[in-house]
């Protein structure tokens, strides 16, 4: 989805190809610090973007509109370190 050089159109743009229903209900749809949620343009149209709250500050208009999926339990000081244009370079997911 226009992350790859050569890719055509805007940066950050575009998707996997698929759409992923929203999840919205449940006790685990606020977003704290350290959530991992799906980002999309509009009801169930997520994809291959997420994004993780860096603190509960200003997020409650997510609440119940953008799926939780997962939450940072071990490293949250390097949650404290990204900054807007930082690279990710690998993500280890680990199911328990």
């Amino acid at each position: 989805p226009n992350s790859r050089a050569g890719s055509k159109g805007m940066p950050g743009t575009g998707g996997p190809g698929y759409k992923i229903d929203c999840e919205l209900t449940g006790e685990n749809q606020y977003h704290d610090r350290g959530v991992l949620s799906m980002a999309h343009a509009g009801r169930n149209t997520g994809g291959s973007q997420f994004f993780i709250c860096h603190s509960r500050d200003n997020t409650s208009h997510l609440d119940r509109n953008h799926t939780c999926f997962g939450r940072v339990v071990e490293g949250l000081d390097i949650i404290d370190d990204i900054r807007q244009g930082d690279v990710i370079e690998k993500v280890t997911i680990k199911e328990e």
